[in-house]
């Protein structure tokens, strides 16, 4: 497993989820972060989410966000598309969903993390409503 966090892997293997979708195979897994290291993101679990590689990718590029609140969020231009099973159930099926998050705080992401990551998503595109 791609471990960028120091702990994630720990938490997954704990709480038998990840955050978007349930998937056990860790090969599967990254740790994203949510405020990147180049932008003096720490290396703490609070500042990562779980997700299989395409959601990570997706948020690494602004094509998904997620809010303070736990929502997920995608781009009009992606919500719009037709391209297929993959991105009906891979990305749309996702939006206005809530992600899961662990039972303890110090393991949840961080919500001021996320809002300040959310704002720069929001900034990149045209939003549904």
């Amino acid at each position: 497993m791609a471990v960028l966090l120091s702990g994630v892997a720990p938490v997954i293997s704990r709480e038998d989820d990840i955050a978007l979708r349930r998937l056990h195979y860790t090969e599967l897994l990254d740790a994203a972060h949510i405020r990147e290291e180049k932008d003096d993101g720490e290396p703490v679990v609070s500042n990562g989410i779980a997700m299989c590689k395409i959601h990570h990718a997706a948020y690494d590029r602004d094509i998904m966000g997620i809010s303070p609140d736990y929502r997920i969020e995608l781009r009009r231009d992606v919500l719009e598309e037709s391209d297929g099973p993959t991105l009906r159930y891979t990305l749309q099926g996702l939006h206005g969903e809530a992600i899961w998050t662990p039972r303890s705080r110090r393991h949840k992401p961080d919500p001021d993390l996320l809002a300040e990551r959310f704002d720069r998503f929001r900034a990149h595109g045209s939003f549904p409503g």
